[in-house]
């Protein structure tokens, strides 16, 4: 899904390119749908309803007889130990895809999504991220990744050893809260570029730039 069009790209590149006129640190920008599928949460729910169920059954098997019986009319019917786990395993099945299906519908399925568990696989998809575009390809280690996932709500500012050596993460606390002010009402782009701003200030003030400092990582951003 594209949440930016080229005009908003553009603002987003030269907001880049402006802040890093005035550091030797370099900014790259990402922007994802989303940081992961989630597939093992969504099993998680589907075998736990299953279970649930299962147990139910066996703990109260009365009220899913009685119900077959009354269904299909299969009055004072002796059930069979064979027939009662059959019945039981259909359950369960019946009810885990049952759960696995609605969790298809994206509203719900982000909604089961626990909190914790968006913050953690956003994290490491960002720190993924910054190790493939920025870690360690800068010549002073200066490179900083604002990571930006938009089916989570979440984002993350990642720095180079040399400037969380000087920059505590908390720092990055107005930049962060500068492009989700923005990024709530819908304006993605000027979300990203408050951000870069903000950043740019801070890497301006530790590692400013210097004469015999290049361009050393692309100002576009990345969608992922």
């Amino acid at each position: 899904m594209a949440y930016l069009d080229d005009a908003g790209r553009q603002l987003v590149s030269e907001a880049v390119a402006a802040a890093e006129a005035q550091t030797a640190g370099e900014i790259v920008t990402v922007l994802a749908d989303s940081s992961d599928g989630y597939t093992d949460v969504a099993l998680l729910w589907a075998a736990g309803a299953a279970f649930t169920a299962m147990s139910l059954f066996a703990a109260f098997p009365l009220p899913f007889l009685e119900a077959w019986d009354a269904a299909f009319g299969g009055w004072d019917h002796q059930w069979t130990t064979g027939e009662l786990a059959s019945m039981v395993i259909a359950l369960g099945l019946v009810k885990f895809l049952g759960v696995w299906l609605i969790q298809q519908w994206q509203p719900l399925k982000w909604l089961l999504v626990p909190g914790p568990v968006k913050t953690m696989r956003v994290h490491a998809q960002a720190v993924r991220q910054f190790k493939v575009g920025a870690d360690r390809r800068t010549t002073g280690r200066t490179g900083v990744l604002i990571y930006l996932s938009m089916a989570e709500h979440r984002a993350e500012i990642v720095a180079d050893e040399a400037i969380a050596a000087k920059v505590s993460a908390e720092v990055w606390g107005e930049a962060m809260a500068d492009m989700l002010a923005h990024i709530r009402k819908g304006r993605v782009a000027e979300g990203l570029a408050a951000g870069v701003r903000d950043v740019g200030h801070v890497l301006a003030e530790h590692f400013p730039r210097g004469a015999e400092d290049v361009n050393e990582l692309p100002d576009r951003l990345i969608e992922v």
